[in-house]
């Protein structure tokens, strides 16, 4: 009668499993990025450099948030500078939020991104624009209409790139 051996695993085999195993955990992480439109680089993911969206409707300028106020929303963390905002916010993130994802508003009117700079800003119809720098939003200042058009009109393709 023979006896049954227990399957032997190579440490091949098992190098293999533990590279397919990161692998898929990598795979599900990157899954989980797929909805990031909103520009919050680095690991914190923090949404207009920790400024408070809110705030520039209510108080008419850039006011940095708070640790203590913070709200997850599209895979990013926005910071508010009062529970008050921060549930304002809450209520209806899409009345507050930066067009095109808080990118550089003149840089999606060009067919990319750029990053911005909190004071380099503007409410347009109610709808809040950044800029990369107070140099670049004086060039997109001065065509605000046609570079709003054209943002819109990129936007689609772009957000379609960043969701990969």
């Amino acid at each position: 009668m023979s006896r049954i051996q227990p399957a032997r695993v190579g440490l091949g085999k098992v190098a293999r499993g533990i590279v397919l195993a990161a692998a898929l955990v990598f795979a599900g992480s990157a899954a989980a990025q797929a909805g990031q439109v909103v520009n919050a680089p680095g690991r914190d993911k923090l949404a207009l450099k920790g400024f408070d969206a809110v705030a520039y409707f209510t108080d008419g300028k850039p006011v940095a948030g708070a640790k203590d106020f913070e709200y997850r929303w599209m895979n990013a963390v926005w910071r508010f500078a009062s529970a008050a905002h921060r549930d304002s916010f809450a209520a209806g993130p899409e009345k507050f939020a930066p067009q095109y994802g808080g990118y550089c508003a003149y840089a999606v009117s060009q067919g990319g991104t750029a990053d911005i700079d909190p004071e380099a800003w503007k409410i347009v119809d109610g709808k809040l624009y950044l800029n990369l720098s107070k140099l670049i939003q004086a060039r997109w200042s001065k065509d605000v209409p046609g570079h709003i058009a054209a943002a819109d009109a990129n936007w689609p393709k772009i957000k379609a790139g960043l969701e990969k």
